[in-house]
């Protein structure tokens, strides 16, 4: 069983965003499943890189949504992106320089934590918006 099963509350009814959420809940799922099976160093380093690139693009394209509808919560909502992107910079950067014991679980749940918190929080708040102004549906 999947450690993050997709379920139609995550869903902010914008399907762009709803795609890339269910490819961040796989990314996680993967690292979760590799964190157990105690994969190798280089497999974990590549599964936190596409984690932090996914997370990246995921990012600059709500950003850019943001951007085209005057989203009036942007700044706020870019700073709590700013944020992860910086905290998972730096978890990266521990494990690649040997200096993290490892990958923990704690790491994981933190992430799928925050992922749900995130998107049962701050990205509900845009999905009245964005259909508002036209953006997407």
């Amino acid at each position: 069983m999947p450690f993050i099963v997709w379920n139609d509350r995550l869903s902010v009814g914008v399907t762009a965003m709803d795609r890339e959420h269910k490819e961040l809940i796989a990314i996680l799922n993967s690292l979760y499943d590799a964190i157990r099976a105690g994969a190798a160093h280089d497999s974990m380093s590549e599964t936190l890189e596409r984690l932090d690139e996914y997370t990246h693009f995921h990012f600059t394209h709500e950003e850019a949504l943001f951007a085209q509808s005057a989203y009036p919560d942007a700044e706020k909502h870019c700073l709590e992106h700013a944020n992860t992107l910086a905290w998972l910079a730096e978890v990266r950067r521990k494990y690649d320089k040997g200096t993290a014991a490892g990958l923990s679980l704690e790491i994981v749940n933190y992430l799928k934590d925050w992922l749900f918190d995130h998107i049962l929080g701050s990205d509900q708040k845009y999905t009245p918006w964005l259909h508002a102004e036209g953006i997407c549906r």
